[in-house]
C-alpha cells in the first residue's frame, strides 16, 4: 500500500467534503497551496506533525488521514501455493 497516495486521497476527500479549496486549506493550515497539492497527489511524504497540523485545520482526527479508504491498491503478486508432498493439500 502506498501511504503517500492513501494520505493524498484522504486529504482531498476530506477537504472537498468541507467544500474547501486548496487555497482555503492553505490559509487555515499555514502550508502552501503547492505543498498541499503535492501531498494530495502523493508526491510529498508529510511528517506526523504535518499530518496533525493539517488534520487540525480540517477539524478531523489525524487518524482520518491515514485510514484505509477502501480503494483497490496495486498489490504485489501473491506467491504460488505449493502442494504438500503426497497429500494433495495446499500448504
Amino acid at each position: 500500500m502506498d501511504m503517500r497516495k492513501l494520505v493524498g486521497r484522504n486529504l482531498a476527500r476530506l477537504r472537498q467534503a468541507q467544500k474547501l479549496t486548496q487555497e482555503e486549506l492553505a490559509m487555515r493550515s499555514g502550508f502552501s497551496q503547492q505543498y498541499l497539492s503535492d501531498v494530495e497527489r502523493g508526491l510529498k511524504n508529510p511528517t506526523i506533525i504535518t499530518l496533525y497540523e493539517i488534520a487540525l485545520a480540517l477539524s478531523v482526527s489525524h487518524v482520518a488521514l491515514v485510514e484505509p479508504d477502501g480503494m483497490a491498491e496495486e498489490t504485489a503478486p501473491q506467491p504460488k501455493r505449493r502442494r504438500a508432498a503426497g497429500t494433495g493439500r495446499i500448504k
